[in-house]
């Protein structure tokens, strides 16, 4: 974004034939060069040090100097220059606009200019900059100018990458750098690592853009001060999708540990520079490990979700106080505001129920594949949509409205026990009238630890972006004391003892069986919950899974 120019300027030229620009803003005469500018400009150039730097002018100048450095050097150089007038006079960067070593940024606000220049920078190894600050443009700009320089000044001063490869894994206890954020999972995580006694320092991410000059240099100071292990996130939180922190992140030769908690596909669909030997891959659906790895990842690891019994705390003796419920999202909503925000073409919408049904059905794990193997009429038109955002939208569309064709299904024959159904008020749009109770959503730490135990049978279905693994509610219910009936997942033997320790449904015809079946019996709920809950202290607590992950990354890069 162009710069609102305040000033007029006004070519001179000099009995020699040399131009120079003349500047008149608030009654004030200034000259952009005056009688020794392009001396001047070849004296600031000379003392750009020799190799190993990223030359950045601040204000194009007459042009001389820029003229002298590309002269000598191979390049690149990067010119920040707002002001359109005096480039319009000067011809400057008419002259360079086009020349592949010359990268202008035009930018007004100064982290915007810093963001261009770290993209930049990371592309030609990330060589510290070394600006070349005009005093014309420092006095005409200082809030753009100045402060740019003195900002590049900093990465010509210290060696963030020297200082950062230091050895890992040099402790029995690990140091982790976590990207912290308001997803649900940074408070188990935190709590698990101070149980576990691990070092840990946060980075809070930020509102704005991840990629952002004040957000790597926050990252790049506290690296530098805690001197992590490795850096942990969840779902990618604080990874931009150019790839800007895991380019920072390989230079300086410290591990990321990614944490999918969600489907990664609807994830790093929308990512950039995505492979590294510096980032290793967990993820919570064993499903994903070979789709990941023919994305370029070479280490994928399987991580399940579990839970915190700290939060989710026993308590002996609660006795029930309501027959069946179901805690989960309708997705009427959600699907709702996916087509309110996304243009896509009729041919797409015309049938979203039916596709939705389909892929459903399909058992395949990606919408994409699922449209060019079984729906191919409709793949050119989803091919065809504008951007990778949009074909992301239209994918997590499918999920959501399989999600709610699956769950209405199996909820349903929850009907004739008149269950009491949590979640939004897109229920009240689905299910008939009567025949069930309706409360509006329960705060996850707040209110479900003491709902579960207090309700005979927990019904549990899955979100349609997971077909082979199992949710969090599988961990959380029989950890507090609640039953559980849930649908069986592939992945579910690896973790539990089906009929001893969970007890599942196939096929939603099967549901009002079961449902009658343990009203009656007190005392198989009450077994079967035991069982579960001693497997889960066992296996499948936050801390067993980040001890987990911290020895991979130990065993990978110590």
């Amino acid at each position: 974004m162009a710069v609102a120019i305040d000033y007029t300027a006004k070519p001179v030229h000099s009995a020699d034939g040399s131009l120079d620009v003349r500047i008149l803003r608030d009654g004030r005469v200034q000259h952009l060069g005056g009688r020794r500018g392009a001396e001047n400009e070849l004296r600031r150039v000379a003392q750009i040090p020799a190799g190993g730097v990223l030359p950045v002018f601040l204000g194009a100048g007459l042009g001389v100097g820029l003229d002298d450095v590309l002269a000598k050097v191979a390049g690149p150089v990067a010119v920040v220059d707002a002001e359109t007038p005096i480039g319009e006079l000067t011809g400057v960067p008419e002259k360079w606009r086009d020349e592949p070593r010359v990268f202008w940024v035009t930018e007004e606000d100064p982290e915007a200019a810093l963001t261009q220049l770290t993209r930049w920078q990371l592309r030609h190894g990330g060589l510290p900059f070394a600006p070349v600050l005009d005093p014309f443009y420092a006095r005409l700009r200082p809030e753009l100018y100045r402060v740019l320089a003195d900002r590049l000044e900093i990465s010509l001063k210290v060696d963030f990458w020297s200082q950062a490869r230091y050895p890992k894994f040099r402790s029995h206890i690990p140091r982790v750098l976590l990207l912290t954020s308001s997803y649900f999972l940074m408070g188990e995580l935190e709590a698990a690592f101070a149980r576990l006694g691990y070092e840990t320092s946060l980075v809070q991410l930020p509102s704005q853009e991840v990629g952002s000059q004040e957000f790597v240099e926050s990252i790049l100071s506290e690296i530098l001060a805690f001197r992590p292990d490795f850096v942990l996130t969840i779902n990618h939180l604080g990874v931009d999708r150019e790839g800007i922190l895991t380019g920072l992140l390989a230079r300086m030769e410290l591990p990321l540990a990614s944490w999918f908690v969600d489907n990664p596909h609807l994830i790093l669909y929308v990512y950039e520079n995505l492979a590294s030997d510096w980032v290793t891959l967990f993820t919570w659906d064993a499903d994903n490990i070979e789709s990941l790895k023919a994305q370029g990842f070479s280490r994928v690891h399987y991580l399940p979700l579990a839970t915190d019994p700290h939060r989710f705390a026993h308590a002996p003796g609660a006795s029930p106080v309501r027959d069946v419920a179901f805690v989960g999202n309708s997705m009427v909503h959600k699907v709702r505001a996916k087509l309110r925000h996304y243009d896509f073409p009729a041919l797409l919408l015309d049938d979203l129920e039916g596709i939705g049904r389909d892929f459903m059905a399909s058992g395949s794990l990606s919408v994409a594949r699922f449209l060019e193997e079984e729906r191919p009429q409709y793949l050119e038109a989803f091919r065809a949509l504008p951007d990778v955002d949009t074909r992301l939208a239209f994918e997590t569309l499918i999920t959501w409205q399989a999600t709610l064709l699956y769950r209405l299904r199996r909820v349903g024959e929850l009907l004739p026990f008149n269950p009491l159904i949590v979640g939004d008020p897109g229920w009240h749009e689905i299910l008939p009238e009567g025949g069930w109770t309706y409360h509006r959503e329960l705060n996850y730490y707040a209110d479900l630890p003491a709902f579960y135990p207090a309700t005979r049978i927990n019904f549990n279905c899955t979100s349609q972006q997971m077909k082979g693994a199992v949710n969090q509610r599988v961990f959380d219910v029989p950890v507090c004391g609640g039953f559980l009936l849930t649908d069986h997942r592939r992945q579910m033997e690896s973790l539990f003892e089906p009929g001893r320790e969970i007890v599942c449904y196939q096929e939603p015809g099967e549901i009002p069986g079961l449902v009658r079946h343990y009203l009656r019996h007190d005392g198989e709920r009450a077994t079967i919950t035991a069982a579960a809950r001693l497997r889960i202290l066992a296996e499948h607590t936050y801390d067993l899974r980040l001890k987990s992950l911290v020895g991979t990354m130990r065993a990978i890069y110590g």
